[in-house]
């Protein structure tokens, strides 16, 4: 009996701090019930004396405030202020970029399901979509990936066309002259143009990412934005941004390259500028650009314009025809026709006026280029990947079915179809996270972590389905030619891993690196407080924090062990019968992921940045975490679809259960063995539950790529709207696979036509078509019904 005394007491305790009871009312009832035990239990002395003195220990910091602070907080302040991590000033501006959004929900251990649901669908304008499918499906229609590689660049009248129809002005609101579309139309025009070629959709992704029309509509003077964005809407000037160094890379810290105030002639006259020296390279669109925007580090040996001498990080826009603008010679990105280049420049002379925002903004372009990289990246890149992983859901899934192998189509091979389902969920689960963050920028967030974790994983998963389409594709796929649909895929895909933050180092350092300060409740508040000149008040406010925040890590740790004891099942929890368990799961990881990572953080303190794999495998929960949750939304905005089924548990077994591996790994090599084997028998009591899509579930996704019956249930969900009136390859898989599903139920449905002579061979003449399609022995525009049997397209 004394036993079950102890467990209710355990139990009770942790379900009162799971609830997040406030701490006054949590020790009455403790006190209530140790009461109660000491009278009816027959408990020992000496085990109720330690009750009491635990119960005490807690209720007295909690009732005598000052004495807390002279005893406890004022240590532990000290110590804060002591393992807090050095931060540099490019560091601070880059945590302090952005909003948080629904990353600060997942990292409260605790998120709230009816506030995610509750956000509205994502949908097109009337004109997005004209636009859509009018000039965008006319620029497809006007290029082919392969001739744009014989000729390494686009046609002239691409060209034409995208100045002509604003593609360079997603972005620029109407007032300006361009389109002022919303995220999610940028986003879907991106993944439109990469599905017909790499280079075309980097060509009109730049302009509208992180450029000169992003930081001008944010932080441009009134002249600026009057001069430069309408000519930017009508195609007179094609920008290029230049950040990115031989030396230093994308590291705007270690950046050689300088603008130092001085006085100078600029147009007959004597005004104060900057003289600029820089070497860029590795700059999208730089060969082509008229207008170049620069980073550098601005200087003022000579105290023109203050006692500072040391300005920061800078920004200007030079037209590159500016005395002294050097443009080097292009670069071959592995063979891709996109312009990129390098561009240099000694002792360029410019007025003030031409740095972004003007004299105002000197010294601030890293807090600019944080801010507006916090919402392209969340944008350009991920639509990149998705559209990537979309076509070759499409291409794959219909080749896997019409090619046949030993007289069996390869779709029904299982080691075809755990790629194909790898194909076909990845782009689910990526089109689901696309369109929640796009969503997410349209209501008005600038989502810094959100972003950067979709810029890993929405390229990394659009790069592996590019391997599995190499894989089922085999010798096809590796011949190069006009027929040959994956193969410059396939070369551009290290490209898009490597921009925009190399993905190594996005894993390693940025995801979790930046989001435990920023989207923690509590750390960038304490630590704002430890660098502030007013000790006395930092303290009174430091204490309070604290108390929230130990109440926040006690709760969190009772959650983790109360849900995954199952206790979990009691509370209420959205969805339907589908959808509620994963909805419980996602709470049993979030809590989880909260107390790992505020311990990591306590354990570790400034050292964490450097035990990157810890650092690596915490952002994977949190971005495994966020891809599941995209998917749950994405399932409830379309109404919970019964054929949607496969697809959604596909992609939430497989981000649950690369969440769980993460978590399982980062106890295994947690900082404190000991500590980390106590902590496994919280978060895992009954070992893992989920790990990874079973070869069941994967069956059933490879079957909705390719399957007769589900074939256009595949369109819908995963075809990227590929240009219609292209005539390529590509564009007729559509056309191909309903031609040979009709040869399959042709001899399926029809035993007596099979056995008849006529009939065998008009099936199987349809089956010979379709092969000899796919081989390229016959242009893609063939009349498949129209189309006769040669001698040797018969058979039997």
């Amino acid at each position: 009996m004394l036993l079950l005394w102890i467990v209710v007491l355990v139990v009770g305790i942790a379900w009162l701090a799971h609830r997040r009871t406030a701490p006054l009312p949590a020790l009455g009832v403790v006190a209530v019930y140790l009461l109660a035990m000491g009278i009816f239990s027959h408990a020992p002395g000496w085990l109720l004396t330690v009750f009491w003195v635990l119960w005490l220990a807690v209720f007295v910091p909690v009732v005598l405030p000052d004495l807390r602070r002279k005893h406890f907080t004022a240590p532990m302040f000290s110590w804060f202020q002591k393992v807090l991590p050095p931060m540099s000033e490019t560091e601070r501006d880059a945590i302090d970029a952005g909003t948080v959004w629904w990353d600060g929900e997942l990292f409260s251990g605790r998120p709230d399901w009816d506030k995610l649901l509750a956000y509205p669908k994502v949908q097109l304008t009337e004109e997005e979509q004209a636009f859509i499918d009018g000039p965008t499906e006319e620029l497809c229609a006007m290029v082919s990936d392969w001739e744009i590689g014989q000729a390494m660049d686009l046609p002239p009248e691409a060209w034409a066309h995208m100045k002509e129809h604003g593609f360079f002005a997603l972005i620029i609101p109407k007032e300006f002259g361009g389109k002022g579309f919303s995220a999610y139309a940028h986003s879907q025009v991106a993944m439109k143009l990469a599905t017909r070629s790499g280079d075309l959709a980097s060509t009109v992704m730049v302009p509208n990412s992180l450029g000169p029309a992003e930081l001008l509509l944010h932080y441009g003077t009134d002249e600026q934005r009057n001069h430069y964005l309408p000519r930017l809407a009508r195609g007179e000037d094609i920008p290029c941004f230049a950040l990115t160094g031989p030396l230093a890379g994308s590291d705007a810290g270690a950046m050689p390259d300088t603008g130092v105030i001085c006085k100078g002639q600029w147009q007959g006259e004597e005004v104060i500028g900057l003289r600029l020296t820089w070497e860029k390279r590795y700059i999208t669109l730089g060969p082509v650009a008229t207008l170049l925007g620069l980073a550098f580090k601005a200087y003022d040996p000579e105290h023109l314009l203050g006692e500072k001498e040391d300005l920061g990080i800078s920004l200007a826009l030079i037209p590159t025809d500016t005395p002294g603008v050097e443009i080097g010679r292009r670069h071959l990105p592995l063979g891709a026709a996109f312009m990129n280049g390098p561009n240099s420049g000694k002792d360029v002379f410019v007025p003030l006026s031409y740095l972004i925002g003007g004299q105002p903004m000197l010294g601030k372009g890293w807090m600019m280029l944080m801010n507006c990289l916090s919402v392209g990246r969340s944008i350009s890149l991920p639509a990149v990947g998705t559209g990537a992983a979309k076509y070759t859901s499409l291409v794959t899934g219909q080749y896997a079915k019409v090619r046949e192998q030993f007289n069996v189509p390869l779709s029904a091979f299982e080691g075809i179809q755990e790629a194909l389902a790898r194909i076909g969920g990845n782009a689910w689960l990526m089109d689901s996270a696309r369109m929640l963050t796009a969503n997410a920028v349209d209501l008005g967030e600038k989502p810094s972590v959100l972003s950067a974790i979709l810029k890993y994983h929405l390229t990394e998963r659009g790069r592996e389905c590019i391997g599995h389409a190499m894989d089922v594709h085999g010798g096809k796929g590796i011949i190069m030619g006009p027929n040959n649909y994956l193969g410059r895929n396939w070369q551009g895909a290290p490209i898009f891993i490597t921009v925009e933050g190399a993905n190594i180092l996005s894993r390693n350092l940025m995801i979790f690196g930046q989001g435990a300060i920023r989207c923690h409740p509590f750390v960038l508040k304490e630590m704002a407080l430890a660098g502030r000149e007013d000790k006395q008040q930092a303290l009174l406010e430091f204490d309070a924090l604290l108390l929230k925040h130990i109440g926040f890590a006690v709760s969190n740790a009772a959650s983790t062990l109360i849900l995954n004891l199952g206790f979990g099942h009691f509370e209420r929890a959205p969805g339907n019968s589908l959808s509620q368990g994963y909805f419980r799961a996602l709470n049993r990881q979030a809590a989880a992921f909260a107390m790992l990572a505020d311990l990591s953080m306590m354990l570790l303190g400034g050292e964490l940045k450097r035990r990157e794999r810890l650092s690596a495998r915490l952002g994977d929960v949190l971005s495994h975490m966020y891809l599941a949750s995209a998917a749950l939304k994405r399932y409830h905005d379309l109404g919970s679809p019964d054929h949607m089924s496969p697809l959604f548990r596909w992609a939430m077994e497989e981000s649950l259960g690369h969440s769980e591996r993460a978590m399982d790994e980062i106890l295994g090599n947690f900082p404190n063995r000991v500590l980390g084997g106590l902590l496994r028998a919280v978060v895992f009591p009954f070992g893992r539950r989920h790990k990874g899509p079973s070869d069941k579930l994967d069956a059933e996704v490879a079957q909705v790529l390719g399957r007769s019956d589900t074939g256009r249930v595949a369109r819908r969900l995963l075809s990227p709207a590929i240009g219609r009136r292209s005539g390529r390859r590509a564009a007729t898989c559509h056309q191909l696979a309903d031609y040979c599903i009709s040869a399959a139920q042709e001899a399926a449905n029809g035993a007596q036509e099979w056995s008849d002579q006529t009939g065998r061979r008009r099936a199987c003449h349809r089956r010979c078509v379709a092969h000899r399609c796919i081989a390229g022995r016959r242009g893609t525009d063939t009349a498949y019904s129209r189309s006769r049997p040669s001698q040797g397209d018969r058979c039997g």
